[in-house]
C-alpha cells in the first residue's frame, strides 16, 4: 500500500508540474488575446477590409475624375476607299502620321444619373511625302453631357445602398469578433473543467489511498469485512486511472486554447476561475432596442429591400430607353499650333437616341413582374427573419436572467457537497457509515463542483451571446465600438 501511496503522490506531483512556470490567465485576458491573435479574428479583419475598400471605391466614384487619353503616335501608309461627287468610288493613298491628346474632367450627376465632362484636346496630323506639311486641330474647351431620360438612375440607388452595405459590414465585423469571444470562452471553460477534473482526481486518489490504509488496519482488528477492504482497494486503483485520464484531458484542452490564442507549444496556461459575476437583470425591451439599433441584421434587411426596389426600378426603366448626348464647345484648325487657337468656330453635337419596343410579346413586362415578385419574397423573408430574431433575443434574455439563479444554486450546492464529503470521511474513519455512503458523498461532491463550473460557463456564455447580438456591453453601459480607420491600416 505504501507503493500505491507513493504512486499517487508521484501523479499529484506530475499534475502540479503542469502548472510550473505557467501563464496565469483570466477570462478577460483570454478574450482580449483571442480578439487580437486568433485566426478567426484575422479572417474577420480581412472581410472588413474588403467591405471598406468597396465603400471607398463607391465614394471615389462620386468625385470628379481626371482622365488623359492620347495616341503617341499614329502612322498610316495605305489605301482607303473614297466616294466621289458623282457617286463613283475610288481608292486614295494615305501617307501620314499623327499625334493626339485629350484631357477631360468627368463627373457623375447623382441627381439625374447622367455624366458631364469638361475637356480640351489637341490633334496633329503630318502629311508625308512630296509637299509634306503639318496641320493642327484644337478644341480649347468643350462640355459633353450624356443623360438617360427614362432609364433608372443607378448613381442615386448606389448612394442609398452602399452606405447601408458598409454599416452592415462594420456591424458584422464586431459580431465576428464577438463570435471569437464566444469560442474563447468555451475553450477557457473547457480547460477550467479539465483542470478541476485533474484536481478532483488527484484529491480522490489521495483520499482513496489514505482510506485504504485505514481499512487495512481496521481489517486486521476485524472492524470491517474483507469485501469492504477490497472495495476500497479497487476505489484507489480506479482513482489512479482517473488521474492519468484527467492529465491527458488537461493537456488536450491546454493545446486547444493555446493554439487558438496563438501561444507557442512551450507555453503552459493556468486558467483562473472567475468567481465573481455581476448581479443584474436584463429587460427584454431594452435588449431588443439595442439589437435593432446595432445588429447587422437591421442593416442587412434594409439593404436587401433597397436592392429589391432597385431591381424593380431597373426592370421598369429598361422597358424603353431614351438617351441624350450633347457637346458644346469651340474648335480651331491651322497649320501652326499657336494659330490653331485663333479664329475658333463652334463645335456642337446634339443626339437623342430612342429605343422603344413596338412588340416584344410581353418580355419586358414579364421582367418587371419577376422583379416585383422577387421583392415580395424578400419582404416576406425579412419579416420572418425579424420575428425569429426577436424571439431569439427573448429566449437569450430569459436564459440569462434564469442563469443567475441557477449559478447561485450551484455555488451553494458545491459548498455543501464539499462539506458533506469531508464530514463523511471523518465519520467513515470512526465506523459510523459504510463505504456506499462514502462513495455517494464523494460522487455528489465531484458532480457539484463540475456543475458549478458548467453553470458559470453558461452564465458568461449567455451574457456574451446577448452582447454579440446587441453589440452593447450591459456591464459598462455602452455600445461596442471600434476605430475602423486604425483597424483597416493594421
Amino acid at each position: 500500500m505504501k507503493k500505491l501511496y507513493r504512486t499517487g503522490a508521484f501523479l499529484l506531483l506530475t499534475a502540479a508540474s503542469l502548472h510550473a512556470d505557467s501563464i496565469r490567465l483570466t477570462l478577460k485576458e483570454a478574450i482580449l488575446l483571442a480578439q487580437i491573435r486568433s485566426v478567426d479574428a484575422a479572417v474577420a479583419l480581412n472581410e472588413l477590409k474588403t467591405a471598406y475598400w468597396e465603400y471607398r471605391t463607391h465614394l471615389a466614384d462620386q468625385l470628379p475624375e481626371i482622365n488623359l487619353t492620347g495616341t503617341l503616335p499614329s502612322y498610316q501608309n495605305n489605301y482607303s476607299r473614297y466616294q466621289q461627287p458623282d457617286g463613283a468610288y475610288t481608292y486614295l493613298r494615305n501617307n501620314y502620321t499623327g499625334i493626339s491628346g485629350k484631357i477631360s474632367v468627368d463627373q457623375h450627376i447623382a441627381l439625374t444619373g447622367g455624366t458631364v465632362s469638361f475637356n480640351t484636346s489637341l490633334d496633329l496630323t503630318r502629311q508625308l511625302g512630296a509637299g509634306a506639311y503639318n496641320e493642327y486641330m484644337s478644341i480649347p474647351f468643350g462640355i459633353t453631357l450624356q443623360q438617360p431620360v427614362f432609364g433608372v438612375n443607378s448613381h442615386k440607388w448606389k448612394r442609398r445602398i452602399e452606405p447601408v452595405r458598409y454599416r452592415e459590414a462594420k456591424a458584422a465585423y464586431i459580431e465576428s469578433v464577438e463570435e471569437v469571444t464566444l469560442t474563447a470562452i468555451a475553450l477557457f471553460f473547457n480547460l477550467l473543467q479539465a483542470k478541476e477534473n485533474l484536481a478532483i482526481a488527484g484529491q480522490n486518489l489521495e483520499n482513496a489511498t489514505r482510506l485504504h490504509d485505514i481499512a487495512v488496519a481496521r481489517r486486521e482488528i476485524g472492524h470491517i469485512s474483507e469485501n469492504e477492504r477490497m472495495q476500497l482497494e479497487l476505489s484507489a486503483l480506479q482513482a489512479k486511472g482517473l488521474v492519468t485520464e484527467a492529465q491527458s484531458g488537461l493537456k488536450a484542452c491546454i493545446f486547444q486554447l493555446r493554439s487558438f490564442l496563438g501561444f507557442s507549444e512551450q507555453d503552459m496556461i493556468d486558467p483562473i476561475l472567475p468567481e465573481s459575476v455581476p448581479s443584474f437583470r436584463m429587460v427584454y425591451r431594452d435588449v431588443l432596442e439595442k439589437a435593432q439599433e446595432n445588429n447587422s441584421l437591421a442593416q442587412n434587411i434594409l439593404r436587401r429591400r433597397l436592392e429589391a426596389d432597385y431591381a424593380v426600378a431597373s426592370a421598369k426603366g429598361n422597358r424603353r430607353s431614351i438617351n441624350l448626348y450633347a457637346t458644346v464647345g469651340y474648335t480651331g484648325k491651322e497649320m501652326a499650333v499657336e494659330k490653331a487657337y485663333h479664329q475658333l468656330k463652334g463645335n456642337q453635337i446634339v443626339e437623342v437616341g430612342v429605343s422603344v419596343p413596338v412588340l416584344d410579346w410581353g418580355k419586358r413586362r414579364g421582367k418587371v413582374k419577376v422583379a416585383e415578385s422577387n421583392r415580395e419574397v424578400i419582404l416576406s423573408r425579412t419579416r420572418q427573419e425579424q420575428m425569429n430574431f426577436n424571439q431569439n433575443i427573448f429566449l437569450l434574455v430569459e436564459n440569462f436572467n434564469n442563469q443567475a439563479g441557477q449559478l447561485e444554486i450551484a455555488r451553494q450546492a458545491d459548498r455543501i457537497a464539499e462539506k458533506r464529503y469531508k464530514t463523511s470521511i471523518e465519520t467513515f474513519m470512526i465506523g459510523k457509515i459504510n463505504i456506499l455512503d462514502l462513495n455517494d458523498a464523494r460522487q455528489s461532491k465531484d458532480e457539484a463542483r463540475l456543475k458549478h463550473i458548467r453553470e458559470l460557463y453558461s452564465y458568461w456564455n449567455c451574457f456574451y451571446n446577448i452582447r454579440s447580438v446587441t453589440l452593447h456591453d450591459f456591464i459598462a453601459g455602452e455600445n461596442l465600438e471600434a476605430d475602423f480607420e486604425t483597424i483597416i491600416r493594421r
